[in-house]
């Protein structure tokens, strides 16, 4: 393992405490240690021994020496993700199973079966066995569950009912959704159709299933409006709302679905460069060195009044800055803005006031917070912040070849992307450890002939607007592991194999004037704007239905399939021919009520004749 020896050797003792049986305790350590999808092999073997009473007394014989049983577990090899979530490939998940030690048990964590405390084996452990999973303490159970990322977690939950409820309701498809795309922002004004009644599996499920929708078929709306060039875009996708500005020193705001201009401001008197917001603060800044600031309208259908006829008390400047502002960000309690006064600022959002002064050696370009840490760019470089005690962490140094304009992190922010003059794009992992932060670089993609202006990153997609008038799409899931939680932080999630040989981004969008300046992604669109001066929208909705339409035909023809096979049994029960069931099962399904099956022989003898 990549570290992460901690968390298991917790489980291990936890493990240890429980009168359970010996053969139960290898199975649960084979998952502690070798953390690859052999705690499926936990879940299937109990529920198909427990149909198999007969067995079960041999297996259970044969405890003294539990690596004895390898051929009843290869069975449920076939099982195992291929892309086990602690392993490279299938080859060592079985080989971690199957391999029978001379003497010592030798995980990757260097625990011995001499560490191994001896469990007695008594009537009440055999026929806890013989029953169920379920008959395991629920603690036990949920930590076994923690492990599995969302691919096993999904087929431990095709096992049985009772695993089915288990795995679906567990409370880690609530930590597969955040890592991902975050909490899901729910404003109670304008009811987004989320519903507290929905899991979280739906939920999860229900956005991987959106991802797919940008290799799709798309539309392309244009907003105009604007009388220069659009400098910055931001996508509020929770209330369906775009924010925009540009040399024109208008902040405007439009509806997503209808493509409309909705409200706009007085010119501010300098270009908008960067643009923030969320559903109670929306923040922009510029040329002026100030930060233009909107609070969220109690009651106010699309949120904020941007020209202030309503009420004074909702606008409002914060001054500090001595340079143009290049880059905003936000977050629940802060405001982060970067100048080309080689500083980033951190205000506090409910005093309104300057709490850190981050002092960089050039301009500052980018930046991006992530919980207790952020990444800002300058000049080069790129640097790592601690937002709590103001300090440098870390710095990857002459990181581009030219300035480094644009980043983009992800929601648990152990993956940074970075752009740069040099028309290409960089992608870093960030890990943590006892004595400070690791960074890792992954992969590289030059996708570009001219600089890279702005990223957005939105799981699994990366995005990138450059001078040269295209937009790439990167899909970054072959460069990871299916590890089970990213909260792991000393847990590296890169699939190294793949590094190895990158891909070139899955998609280029192109056909419009040069010079795109910001870009942003949402579920399933991408708003873009340069120095043509309108916003474009790729609205990718209607992939989303075609690959609905599909999926429901598929889950139709899967239940015909069903069906004739259950014919099929049928059919085979009474002695009848495996080939004529399924025509027969076909004339059922079909409405086909006669039973009269006609053999192609018989039907060429008659046409010959």
């Amino acid at each position: 393992m990549n570290g992460g020896g901690g968390r298991e050797r917790e489980l291990l003792e936890f493990c240890s405490k429980i009168a359970i049986s010996e053969r139960l305790y290898f199975l649960v350590l084979g998952e502690v240690v070798g953390s690859g999808g052999i705690c499926l092999l936990l879940f299937m073997a109990f529920e198909c021994h427990e149909k198999e009473d007969s067995s079960l007394k041999n297996s259970l014989d044969s405890i003294d020496n539990p690596w004895e049983e390898q051929v009843a577990l290869t069975q449920f090899i076939s099982y195992i993700p291929s892309v086990g979530s602690r392993f490279d490939s299938g080859k060592e998940i079985q080989k971690s199973v199957l391999t029978k030690p001379s003497s010592e048990f030798h995980p990757e964590s260097e625990i011995t079966t001499t560490d191994i405390p001896k469990l007695p084996l008594s009537n009440d452990s055999a026929s806890t066995f013989r029953r169920s999973i379920i008959d395991l303490p629920p603690a036990l159970v949920s930590e076994i569950l923690h492990c599995l990322n969302a691919k096993e977690l999904g087929i431990v939950s095709c096992v049985s009912k009772i695993l089915y409820k288990l795995a679906s309701d567990h409370h880690g498809w609530k930590n597969f959704y955040c890592e991902r795309w975050g909490l899901p922002l729910v404003p109670t004004t304008l009811g987004s159709g989320f519903s507290e009644e929905r899991s979280w599996k739906d939920l999860f499920v229900e956005r991987e299933f959106r991802s797919r929708t940008f290799m799709g078929r798309y539309s392309i709306d244009v907003l105009y409006g604007h009388t220069e060039a659009v400098r910055a875009v931001y996508l509020l996708s929770s209330v369906r709302l775009i924010f925009t500005g540009g040399y024109d020193s208008i902040v405007r705001m439009w509806d997503m679905e209808e493509g409309l201009s909705i409200s706009s401001s007085p010119p501010l008197g300098c270009t908008i460069r960067a643009i923030a917001a969320d559903t109670k603060l929306l923040v922009a800044g510029g040329t002026g060195g100030f930060l233009q600031c909107w609070r969220a309208v109690e009651g106010l259908p699309h949120l904020f009044d941007l020209t202030n006829s309503q009420n004074q008390n909702t606008k409002f400047r914060l001054w500090e800055h001595k340079g143009p502002v290049t880059c905003i960000a936000l977050d629940p309690t802060r405001i982060y803005s970067g100048s080309w006064d080689m500083t980033v600022r951190v205000w506090d959002r409910s005093l309104l006031k300057c709490l850190k002064v981050l002092k960089h050696g050039d301009w500052v370009w980018g930046l991006v917070p992530r919980g207790s840490t952020m990444v800002s760019t300058s000049g080069e470089d790129v640097y790592i912040w601690d937002t709590n005690s103001g300090t440098r962490v870390s710095i990857i140094q002459n990181a581009h070849v030219g300035n480094c304009n644009s980043l983009a992190r992800s929601h648990t922010g152990d993956l940074l992307f970075t752009g740069g003059e040099d028309g290409a794009i960089h992608m870093f992992e960030i890990t943590s450890n006892g004595s400070g932060i690791n960074v890792l670089q992954v992969a590289t993609w030059i996708p570009h002939t001219g600089p890279v202006h702005s990223l957005a990153f939105e799981f699994p997609w990366l995005v990138s607007a450059s001078s040269d008038g295209k937009l790439s799409l990167i899909d970054v899931r072959k460069l990871l592991r299916g590890s089970g939680h990213a909260s792991l932080k000393n847990r590296t999630r890169v699939n190294k194999s793949a590094s190895k040989n990158v891909e070139a981004p899955q998609r280029m969008l192109h056909g419009f004037g040069c010079n795109l300046f910001s870009v942003h992604i949402g579920a399933d669109r991408i708003v873009c704007g340069g120095e043509e001066g309108v916003v474009r929208i790729w609205n990718f909705s209607q992939a989303l239905e075609i690959e609905q339409r599909i999926h429901a035909l598929r889950g139709i023809r899967l239940e015909n399939r069903m069906r004739r096979r259950k014919v099929q049994i049928e059919m085979n029960g009474k002695g009848g021919r495996a080939d004529q069931c399924s025509v027969t099962a076909k004339n059922r399904i079909h409405g086909d009520r006669s039973g009269t099956w006609h053999s192609r022989r018989a039907m060429s003898g008659k046409l010959r004749a």
